[in-house]
């Protein structure tokens, strides 16, 4: 699938490629982990639809845009990405997930949010 996003082969896109996208206001960045992670810390602009809702909540997810998604490491996001893609919706998954983006030093949502430990 090509994407008007990002140029490259694959499902994940890295921490400066979603970085880039967010303050075009490019993607739509969608948080798959559980309410306990997500209250921890987020990515700023993340909505939020767990994983085991996403299925269930298709419809609010825009067709016609980007969407990257996120989970703590990247196994959830690459999952959903993957079963997004085959949805007709042009997906990608944060390589390394919000521990990724934390290691980068980018910021978190609310002040002092952190990642939470499984």
């Amino acid at each position: 699938m090509a994407s008007p996003v990002f140029d490259h082969p694959g499902l994940e896109v890295d921490v400066p490629e979603l970085k880039a996208a967010l303050a075009d206001g490019a993607v739509t960045l969608v948080d798959v982990r559980e309410d306990y992670e997500w209250s921890e810390g987020r990515i700023d602009g993340a909505v939020h639809i767990p994983m085991g809702e996403l299925g269930a909540r298709l419809g609010e997810l825009p067709q016609d845009e980007t969407i990257v998604i996120n989970c703590r490491v990247g196994g959830r996001s690459g999952m959903a990405a993957q079963a997004l893609r085959d949805a007709g919706y042009d997906a990608w998954s944060l390589r390394g997930g919000l521990l990724g983006w934390d290691r980068a030093g980018e910021p978190l949502v609310p002040e002092g949010g952190r990642v939470a430990d499984h």
